[in-house]
């Protein structure tokens, strides 16, 4: 790959963050009219009537279908779409933007893990050095710089659910590059959207969502609609797209983008306030997945070094 064209992914990659970043916001602003499998129920209903009619039109030649493929497509739908949502915005409900997104930038240790044990990619000293330090700055973050509170068992329940998002995230995550190895961005994106939207639809019914749309306002509409043309299928094609050229682990070093414009965002729209536990978490969880993520690109310009030399 030349480098005008990794810069290239880095850049989608970059901009597909981002756009999920807002989606703490979005989500914040949904939530004060519709529960949260509605909400993401919604979110992806919309975004697949997007994503169908585009992956008709630009995708006319796909593989065919196996029944194991279809069985990979309905577990993506279930971790990356279903569960993931119902946890990420449940923590939207209940759990400060930036501590619900600083807890997920731990997802790319968690990804890279998972990438070595299903993918057999190689995982280094220094990957382990990274973990290590990412999982330090998400108990500093739940805790909130006090230690004291693991030994007094006093975690929230929300802690679990954001725990959640991140597992599944990182399934969805790896899942996916298995499947892009024979599927497009595209296709992959629409039909674990698709899936995903089946899987919510139960939950969303049991929320009783028809109370609540007389009650609804016009800034809770147009965030879902946000969410479901920016956030889901421009950021889930792009992200999966930079998966599929640079592979799972490498691509969600990129994760490290959300948490970043969540909290700027945070701070400047909803007046949320950055506190000193929150802040060395932070730091701790940017340095671990640098440290781990950053290892396998520079092994390969020392190899290729080497190898000129």
């Amino acid at each position: 790959m030349d480098r005008k064209k990794r810069w290239l992914i880095y850049g989608m990659l970059t901009l597909a963050t981002s756009t999920w970043g807002s989606a703490f916001i979005a989500g914040k602003i949904a939530i004060e009219s519709f529960d949260p499998a509605t909400i993401s129920f919604l979110r992806f209903f919309g975004a697949a009537l997007l994503l169908f009619p585009i992956m008709w039109m630009f995708e006319k030649d796909r593989p065919k279908h196996t029944k194991k493929d279809w069985i990979l497509f309905m577990l993506l739908g279930l971790t990356g779409i279903a569960l993931y949502n119902i946890c990420f915005f449940y923590a939207s409900k209940y759990a400060p933007v930036i501590k619900s997104s600083l807890f997920i930038a731990a997802n790319p240790m968690l990804i890279m893990l998972l990438s070595g044990v299903f993918l057999k990619e190689a995982i280094t000293r220094r990957n382990v050095v990274g973990l290590l330090l990412a999982f330090f700055g998400v108990i500093t973050i739940i805790t909130d710089g006090d230690p004291m509170v693991i030994l007094k068992f006093q975690f929230e329940f929300i802690d679990l659910i954001l725990l959640g998002a991140v597992i599944t995230w990182a399934l969805y995550s790896v899942l996916g590059r298995v499947v892009l190895q024979k599927y497009s961005s595209i296709v992959s994106t629409t039909y674990a959207v698709g899936f995903g939207t089946l899987f919510l639809l139960p939950f969303s019914l049991i929320e009783q969502p028809w109370e609540r749309f007389s009650d609804s306002t016009l800034s809770a509409w147009l965030a879902i609609g946000h969410m479901s043309v920016f956030v889901t299928v421009l950021g889930f094609i792009l992200y999966y797209y930079g998966i599929q050229k640079i592979g799972a682990a490498k691509a969600s070093i990129f994760i490290n983008v959300m948490p970043v414009s969540a909290v700027v965002m945070a701070t400047l729209f909803l007046g949320e306030v950055l506190t000193i536990g929150t802040i060395i978490g932070a730091c701790f969880v940017i340095s671990g997945v640098y440290v781990g993520t950053s290892v396998k690109r520079r092994h390969k310009q020392s190899h290729m070094s080497t190898k000129t030399g």
